[in-house]
């Protein structure tokens, strides 16, 4: 029995209010439902932790369904044949506001949320459907109902272990989950002494068991002044509430696991059925059909998705057909996802400070093969060469000091270089932050925010990778910081080379990664240890980029922003007084701005050289820029649109000028002519 895909489209609208966008003219919009029956005896899924535990069907089948957004060409004859799979993180459409500058928009409808137009005017399909499974429906999110694993007819049951950490003061309770939007596993018992509740500042710091009265498994709620504490069995309630920035670590009882790793599979089964078949499981008409590839795009979470599905073999579907032509993955750390499990909590993610011990980052971390540290593993992220797609991939400063990025070019043994497969190009977005331009909702950290735009550089990336496919042409070689050149160094070099900005801390040290015991079904995707233990005396080196005289990085690509700097941009920020000072505050990244004139430095006693000192005047400042931004255009790095951004903010914005905030460039997000188009 194959795998069987029958859509339901229940809208189909206008986009953009049917503006022409250059040569592919207006766009439209469906959504609807996705409906799955998988043989679950198939090869093909063999690896899906509980899909034996699954509820069949009258056909033996286990089914599911997810929701489904597509945004195409009216005409599919005028696009460029090529569906774009937007791996949506948390449930969120992000892949148009990377690469169109747009703002944030679950339900994309309008001209603003086509932000500059690029995808649509290069004339992309984009598909969105629901993968994270314990997701709940509400703002627009993309959610799947996956089925639950039963034992006996009744839900499996074990041990849970969550984190709680509070960003501001004055919080009483959180869902269980830690988020309002993720479903929480419910404790079979409220009776708090039945479970293990410890408290700490810092991750290093020894967990202090909190008393069975100090919380409880409750919600509560101001109602007329008073104060109203309902028990929950989702919800976790501490009587003087959380202390911010602190690390609350609960371990509980529950039940009713689903069967998580069939999300990423959905992935698999839907592009596939869209990609090669005219008809549906139901005979109905494919839309799309008639695409000649497909490519998938994430950032983030999603990143680790598109990681963890090449790894899987995903990318050949049950009939031996070959899914996604190329893969683009943006800021993933080292890191895979961790959801092919018993109990998975999807979104959760290791950082210094937070969830530092959640397996997501765990050999192998590369895509060539590379020895393991503490086993006799051979093993690579790609190693199916007749199915693996061709991969760029980018990541940022943040990525090497909170997911440790360096094992993704390095031997987890030696700490050496090693090399990429001919079919990857990874691109080190020098001194840029995990988020790009969008700083933290919540903001605990020391300095203001490093908003540098990556979208230039990333749709530079974007379309030599499509002329990869489409006409063979690869793109230029990776760049990442690297031993063989002095730009990749152990972290206390790293931080040695940093210049000594009074009112600028450095961190003390970077999200290290030891070798932690789950327990001994880990690999079957059970984890039994709570907490997991570090294995004593195994640890993988973590390393670090350089940095020049002004603490910006070496040996990555360098936007105009850091070739041209106005200040010092990091993909790292501190933890404020009050919230666990010091730490990395998550991944927010960093801008320290120089001095204006020489005198302001020296009274300050900033050893970088200041606006006047580097920039003789407005017209020099923006010479200078105009010319970074040619030189990445000729090295193929960035597109002549938007290297006339770059000239364009440079002139908006004299930094000798008092009067003018001293900022990142503010890249425009104009709509270029409908005709424009890069194709």
């Amino acid at each position: 029995m194959n795998t069987r895909v029958r859509l339901s489209i229940d809208r189909q609208v206008s986009f953009a209010e049917g503006f022409p966008f250059g040569d592919t003219g207006p766009y439209e919009r469906l959504t609807g439902s996705a409906f799955f029956e998988l043989d679950p005896d198939d090869p093909a899924n063999a690896n899906v932790v509980d899909l034996a535990l699954a509820p069949r069907n009258a056909n033996g089948a286990v089914e599911f369904r997810a929701d489904l957004d597509i945004l195409k060409p009216v005409d599919l004859a005028r696009g460029n044949g090529c569906l774009l799979y937007g791996v949506n993180n948390r449930g969120n459409k992000t892949v148009v506001r990377v690469f169109n500058d747009a703002p944030p928009d679950n339900d994309p409808l309008t001209l603003a949320a086509a932000g500059n137009g690029f995808l649509m005017r290069q004339g992309y399909t984009i598909v969105w459907s629901g993968w994270q499974g314990d997701l709940l429906a509400g703002d627009g999110l993309l959610t799947i109902d996956l089925p639950e694993a039963l034992e006996n007819g009744a839900p499996v049951r074990g041990k849970v272990r969550q984190e709680f950490i509070a960003e501001q003061e004055g919080v009483l309770w959180m869902p269980l989950s830690g988020a309002p939007t993720i479903r929480s596993y419910p404790t079979l018992d409220l009776d708090t002494s039945h479970a293990t509740m410890t408290l700490r500042e810092h991750e290093r710091d020894p967990r202090v068991p909190l008393p069975p009265d100090a919380w409880a498994f409750a919600e509560a709620e101001m109602v007329d002044g008073a104060l109203q504490v309902r028990p929950s069995s989702t919800a976790c309630y501490m009587k003087d509430g959380f202390k911010p920035g602190w690390i609350y670590e609960l371990v509980y009882e529950t039940e009713g696991s689903r069967v998580m790793g069939l999300g990423i599979v959905s992935i698999r089964d839907l592009v596939s059925m869209l990609l090669h078949d005219a008809v549906d499981a139901d005979g109905a008409p494919n839309p799309l059909a008639g695409h000649e590839r497909a490519y998938m795009y994430g950032a983030s979470l999603s990143a680790r998705v598109i990681r963890q599905f090449i790894y899987d073999g995903y990318n050949m579907d049950p009939e031996g057909r070959r899914v996604f032509a190329a893969a683009y993955p943006h800021v993933s750390g080292a890191g895979r996802l961790f959801t092919n499990a018993r109990f998975a909590q999807v979104g959760r993610y290791p950082r210094q400070h937070e969830e530092h011990q959640w397996p997501s980052e765990r050999y192998p971390f590369a895509y060539s093969v590379a020895p393991d540290a503490f086993s006799d593993s051979l093993d690579c992220v790609m190693k199916r060469s007749e199915s693996d797609p061709l991969v760029v991939h980018t990541h940022t400063n943040t990525e090497y000091w909170n997911r440790h990025a360096s094992l993704g070019h390095t031997n987890p043994r030696t700490g050496d270089d090693i090399e990429f497969p001919e079919t990857v190009r990874v691109y080190f977005l020098a001194s840029a932050q995990h988020m790009g331009a969008n700083p933290p909702p919540e903001d605990v950290s020391q300095q203001r925010p490093n908003v540098m735009n990556n979208g230039p550089l990333m749709r530079a990336v974007l379309t030599r990778m499509h002329r990869w496919v489409t006409e063979g042409t690869p793109p230029p070689p990776s760049i990442v910081p690297r031993q063989a050149d002095g730009t990749l160094v152990s972290p206390e070099e790293a931080l040695a080379a940093f210049p000594k900005v009074p009112g600028f801390p450095t961190p003390a040290s970077p999200s290290r990664l030891p070798l932690y015991d789950y327990g001994p079904d880990f690999d079957r995707g059970l984890v039994t240890e709570h907490p997991p233990q570090p294995v004593p005396g195994k640890k993988y080196t973590v390393q670090m980029p350089l940095v020049d005289e002004d603490g910006n990085d070496l040996g990555g690509l360098r936007s105009p922003e850091v070739m041209v700097p106005v200040g010092t941009h990091t993909g790292w920020n501190l933890r404020r007084a009050g919230f666990a000072e010091g730490d990395l505050a998550s991944l927010a990244g960093s801008f320290v701005p120089f001095a204006r004139t020489r005198a302001e430095r020296e009274a300050s006693g900033d050893p970088r050289h200041s606006i006047e000192e580097r920039y003789a005047s407005h017209e020099d400042y923006v010479r200078q820029v105009a010319e970074a931004a040619r030189q990445l255009q000729a090295a193929r790095f960035l597109l002549e649109e938007d290297a006339d951004r770059y000239v364009e903010a440079a002139k908006s914005r004299d930094p000798l000028n008092d009067a003018v905030p001293l900022a990142p460039l503010a890249l425009g997000k104009a709509m270029p002519s409908p005709s424009a188009s890069v194709r």
